[in-house]
């Protein structure tokens, strides 16, 4: 939870300077940006630690909490009170998600993944987050930004696999460090980080978090029954919960994608009355 809450301060943080600047080299040269960077980046190795002690299916959920954090705190940012949409539609993403990753058995499972395995997540992630991205480029608005968040979220969801392998592998020795898994773990982190910016600063911070935060879990889930071997649902007793949370999931994205965009730009001042 501590290491969710800092990934949500670090995005807030870092989507108020993606929005004034772009998603260019030139975000560099913002401390604000360096700051969110650092507070998010502890927050990914607090989450990295929780992997290494429990499965996919029990860590990922515990961050989509934190979206109804991440956009009062946006909100306050850009100078505003935060819509009562916005927490609306907050509350209703992140209680529709937590129901479903509920439902999910939590046993424990030693996380294994040939590399034949890795390649292909590897693979298919990558082929869906040019998809995704591709697809941003026709649309606009809080469409775009959707678009984009969900290819990034799918990028993260990733390396939360990875990290999964590789922490909860190694049982204490550290030579398991020693694989190719480990070194990919950052690579795809930085690829994460920029598809994130890119989906920021189109504006829409609401919809572009939400976005991540439901294909992150949703993908990792998959990724570890799958590919991992960890337990999924099973029962008819399960459909009608099920149902109810994908209600409130999809409602909340919906309202969210209604927002309108933060900007900030500074106002232009009023061209001076004519003399005479």
């Amino acid at each position: 939870m501590a290491g969710a809450l800092g990934y949500a301060l670090g995005a807030a943080l870092q989507q108020y300077e993606a929005v004034a600047l772009g998603a260019t080299l030139r975000l560099m040269s913002r401390t604000r940006w360096w700051i969110g960077g650092v507070i998010g980046f502890t927050g990914a190795c607090l989450h990295a630690v929780a992997l290494s002690f429990a499965p996919l299916i029990v860590i990922q959920p515990i961050s989509v909490a934190t979206l109804v954090f991440a956009v009062p705190l946006a909100a306050w940012l850009h100078g505003r009170r935060p819509h009562r949409a916005e927490i609306t539609g907050s509350v209703a993403v992140a209680v529709g998600l937590l129901g479903l990753m509920l439902l999910i058995p939590s046993h424990d499972v030693k996380p294994s993944l040939s590399n034949g395995a890795a390649i292909g997540l590897i693979v298919v992630v990558g082929v869906f987050t040019g998809i995704c991205f591709t697809v941003a480029r026709f649309l606009s608005g809080a469409g775009k930004a959707l678009a984009m968040a969900v290819g990034a979220g799918s990028v993260t969801a990733t390396v939360s696999t990875f990290v999964r392998v590789v922490g909860g592998g190694l049982s204490g020795d550290m030579a398991r460090l020693l694989h190719w898994f480990t070194v990919v773990i950052p690579v795809l982190l930085i690829c994460a980080v920029v598809l994130l910016q890119k989906s920021y600063a189109v504006g829409y911070f609401g919809i572009a978090y939400a976005g991540v935060q439901i294909v992150d879990p949703i993908t990792s889930i998959m990724a570890g029954a799958l590919l991992l071997g960890e337990p999924v649902p099973t029962g008819v007793g399960q459909v009608i919960p099920a149902i109810i949370a994908s209600v409130l999931l999809v409602g909340g994205t919906i309202t969210l994608s209604r927002l309108t965009p933060d900007h900030s730009h500074p106002t232009p001042a009023p061209e001076p009355a004519p003399v005479g």
